[in-house]
């Protein structure tokens, strides 16, 4: 088994915020989990959420289940700058915000109460 079960690639110009990501994917999949993040720019944001989602627009956040043990979470750090007043917290906190919420749908979850307690729960744990 590969001993890496976390990885992040930046695709953008941009720096990566200072988030506990490791941390954070090992409470709430396990150490076990293997994940991909991936920081990419609103093109490759806009062609993953057509071909996916059939949404013509670029996103926050997306989340692949690749089978049980395995996952990718893509984050579009423009669109996330674009969104910090809608969502009233700062880019940093808003990038750990969606990536717990990207967290939740590899669960399995869908949007409504179970997942946002789940959310909140976590997020109390890293002060997000």
């Amino acid at each position: 088994m590969n001993s890496e079960t976390f990885t992040i690639t930046n695709k953008t110009k941009g720096a990566l915020p200072s988030v506990p990501f490791a941390k954070i994917k090992d409470i709430a999949m396990g150490k076990g989990y293997s994940l991909s993040l991936v920081f990419i720019g609103e093109r490759r944001s806009k062609k993953l959420n057509g071909s996916y989602r059939n949404k013509n627009k670029s996103t926050n956040v997306l989340s692949f289940t690749l089978d049980k043990k395995n996952g990718e979470i893509f984050i579009t750090p423009a669109v996330v700058k674009k969104q910090t007043k809608k969502f009233g917290r700062n880019f940093q906190n808003l990038v750990a915000f969606l990536f717990i919420h990207g967290l939740m749908h590899l669960k399995g979850m869908d949007h409504g109460s179970t997942m946002e307690r789940a959310e909140q729960k976590l997020r109390k744990q890293f002060g997000i």
